[in-house]
């Protein structure tokens, strides 16, 4: 099973990819790895950040082990059926959702993360900002 890494101003976690889950995400992810980019909270969400990642050209990718309530650590990729493209990361209660409504994001990984850890990420984003953050594969 391979893996991901976040890379976040220093702070590393690591994420189980779905393979069998999500086969053709994956793989269009692993396309545009490394991705420097900044981890920001969410807007409409509940208690999540997101990576933007509209500046990628995605080819077109089909629904696969979608979610509209991912849990703490669910890591999702939307390609951008409704809303812009994005890497959602899950630190607590989440309906993924935009000004569109609701969201389905295709659950790719699941981060390694205590639920202490995943709280205070998206408190720190809230209250200070984004973060720089390098996702990779390991």
């Amino acid at each position: 099973m391979g893996q991901l890494e976040f890379d976040i101003e220093g702070t590393v976690f690591t994420a189980d990819l779905l393979e069998d889950d999500a086969p053709r995400s994956i793989e269009v992810l692993r396309e545009f790895l490394p991705l420097k980019s900044y981890l920001m909270h969410v807007r409409w969400s509940g208690h999540a950040t997101w990576i933007n990642i509209d500046e990628i050209d995605l080819p077109e990718i089909p629904r696969e082990n979608h979610t509209v309530y991912p849990s703490r650590g669910d890591i999702l990729f939307y390609p951008g059926y409704r809303n812009e493209q994005e890497i959602l990361v899950p630190c607590g209660p989440t309906c993924f959702k935009s000004p569109a409504g609701e969201l389905a994001g295709n659950h790719v990984a699941t981060l390694n993360a205590s639920r202490e850890d995943l709280v205070a990420l998206e408190q720190d984003t809230l209250e200070n900002g984004m973060k720089e953050i390098v996702v990779r594969e390991v």
